[in-house]
């Protein structure tokens, strides 16, 4: 009988990003591991880690440690989608969404524990016009506000500067917006806002979709009719009390489809990434996509 291989384990880290006492001490918890190969990628910008994972897929790797924040996470994850190859989250970011919602703690040798030791879940991801999503997407009001914060504001300011970027986009029109779920007229009309979520908690740390889990194989879905500083400041308020499919100006439902076509171009967003503008959407839900690794007790 022969002995068991060692993994092959990838470390593919945005090196801008801190977490703990940093890279060089995460290259010592993993080696102190049971590991065989280790592959060792760092980038300085999240849109160049694709080239990066792909590269250690190729190699062979059975375990991918991702060094980031959910733009980190959300490159990584569109290339490790239906691969079965477990990803471990090492949460250097600022917001940190995805591994907050599933439990992973902002703490190196937790992180990395986890990452060896806990157990391996299949989660949903959202696939929208072609790249996939672990936390929410977006279009309107919500990504213009995304896409107002730059790395150094969120930095420093952290949740704030969301508000701050808010404040700055309340007074933007409403858009007409046909919305299809599931193949069936949903909402047509003027809004403000689409939201599609994986997850509960979104960007400034917003309990957006009370009832989400990464494996239920749904996406939730909203859209605001809010405008001006005082409706939106009502939907937010609402938001922060716990129920916000109670607000009159917010419509939320859940699908495993969607289609959306607008009235004008719409700048999108991906976790927390904008990508321009565009007049329509093609999302749908990918059950059990990602393989994550997740704290013993934590429930998605």
């Amino acid at each position: 009988m022969s002995p068991t291989k060692s993994p092959t384990v990838a470390v593919v880290a945005h090196r801008k990003k801190t977490l703990g006492a940093g890279l060089d001490r995460l290259r010592v918890l993993i080696t102190e591991q049971d590991v065989g190969d280790l592959l060792w990628y760092e980038v300085g910008k999240s849109r160049k880690a694709p080239k990066k994972v792909r590269e250690a897929l190729k190699e062979g790797a059975e375990l991918v440690f991702v060094w980031g924040g959910d733009g980190m996470v959300q490159r990584c994850a569109d290339v490790l989608a239906g691969s079965g190859v477990p990803m471990a989250i090492l949460p250097a970011g600022t917001g940190n969404l995805f591994a907050t919602n599933v439990g992973i703690p902002v703490d190196l040798e937790e992180a990395v524990r986890i990452g060896f030791h806990g157990r391996r879940e299949r989660l949903d991801l959202g696939l929208l016009n072609g790249e996939h999503f672990a936390v929410m997407a977006g279009a309107g009001f919500e990504a213009e506000m995304i896409a107002d914060v730059d790395g150094q504001a969120k930095q420093r300011l952290g949740k704030l500067s969301y508000v701050k970027a808010a404040v700055r986009h309340v007074g933007g029109p409403l858009v007409p917006m046909k919305i299809k779920i599931d193949g069936a007229t949903w909402f047509e009309g003027e809004a403000s806002c689409l939201l599609l979520g994986n997850v509960s908690t979104i960007a400034g740390g917003i309990e957006a979709f009370d009832d989400a889990r990464p494996d239920d194989g749904w996406l939730e879905v909203g859209v605001s009719t809010a405008k001006g500083p005082i409706q939106w400041g009502r939907v937010l308020g609402r938001m922060s009390a716990g129920r916000s499919d109670e607000s009159p100006l917010v419509r939320i439902s859940r699908a495993r489809k969607v289609s959306a076509r607008f009235g004008v171009p719409l700048t999108y967003e991906l976790d927390g990434g904008d990508r321009g503008r565009t007049s329509r959407l093609k999302v749908k839900v990918v059950p059990g996509g990602l393989t994550v690794c997740l704290p013993p007790d934590a429930r998605p």
